[in-house]
């Protein structure tokens, strides 16, 4: 009798990171989650990373009553925000696999959106970016590349356009928008220019300067010109970026599934005009990237099981 495989799927990111271990039919026997695993080569980020990555493979291994100790997985796909360069030979000495893929977050998005066949997801967080794979196997991708050259469409560009209405509108040559006294409120700034400044500090991170997209979106839905046209420009840019990815791999007038993920597409302003716009067929993810790293774990050792089990992450 043949001993069991095991193989291991992980979505790294920037707030937490999550493991599935499935068996080689599909079955999913343990789920778990750790830290953040984005930063590996930061000052101190090394020792993040690992804790991030031992703590949520040990969470999984314990339903399935595996010791991780003394696990040797047969294939295992991780994938991670920032990129696998910094993180690839850490992963060599953590994990006992006979394969060993990392990728990026958008791979393993992209391939639970679509459960593995081709393609394009629009990822939309904090930034954007669109990723595909068509049936030949090619990839390509459009955007991502970060707040200060990129990420149209992403949170942290739809908060600095609500920041510029509200500074246009407070020094009296923009149009009067919510989205002044909604950003005071939330922030505790005194005026738009104190809140320029503040958001210049440590104290403001990308990700906490991001999370106003929200307020963009509820002022939106009170009727703002201002707020609405943002979110309006935010589609507009997701869908070409979308369709970008669609000129390099597929034929014109091929149908195509298109998925979307990330907290932007919460909007539902944002999510009817992009979907509006598109076209194509367009569809929320089938799984979610942790599922996506496990499938293509699988398919790394030449297996393509259908999931059964699979739980439903927090985050």
């Amino acid at each position: 009798m043949s001993e069991p495989r095991f193989f291991l799927g992980v979505d790294g990111g920037q707030s937490s990171t999550s493991a599935l271990i499935g068996d080689e039919s599909g079955c999913i026997l343990g789920a778990g989650e750790g830290g953040p695993s984005n930063h590996a080569g930061a000052e101190g980020g090394r020792e993040k990373f690992v804790a991030a990555i031992q703590s949520c493979v040990a969470a999984a291994c314990q339903p399935a009553g595996l010791d991780q100790a003394a696990l040797r997985f047969e294939a295992a796909c991780l994938g991670f925000s920032g990129g696998p360069a910094d993180k690839e030979p850490i992963l060599r000495q953590l994990l006992r696999t006979a394969r060993l893929m990392v990728t990026s977050d958008a791979f393993i998005a992209l391939s639970g959106a679509t459960a593995g066949g081709p393609g394009i997801v629009a990822i939309a967080g904090t930034g954007s970016i669109a990723f595909g794979r068509n049936a030949a196997g090619r990839t390509a991708r459009a955007g991502g590349w970060g707040y200060l050259f990129g990420d149209e469409g992403g949170a942290f560009s739809i908060v600095r356009q609500a920041l510029r209405a509200a500074l246009r509108h407070e020094e009296g040559w923009g149009a009067p928008t919510e989205l002044r006294p909604a950003l005071l409120e939330a922030t505790g700034a005194a005026s738009a220019n104190d809140l320029l400044h503040r958001l210049y500090t440590a104290e403001f991170t990308r990700q906490r300067i991001a999370s106003y997209a929200k307020l963009v979106d509820e002022v939106a839905r009170q009727g703002d010109r201002a707020a609405l046209e943002i979110l309006h420009e935010a589609a507009h840019q997701l869908v070409a970026i979308t369709l970008a990815v669609r000129g390099q791999l597929f034929r014109p007038g091929a149908p195509v599934r298109a998925s979307y993920v990330g907290g932007v597409f919460r909007s539902a302003i944002l999510l009817e005009e992009y979907r509006r716009l598109l076209g194509i067929q367009s569809a929320p993810p089938i799984y979610g990237p942790a599922a996506g790293a496990l499938l293509e774990a699988y398919r790394s050792a030449g297996l393509a099981p259908e999931l059964s089990d699979l739980p439903a992450f927090k985050t």
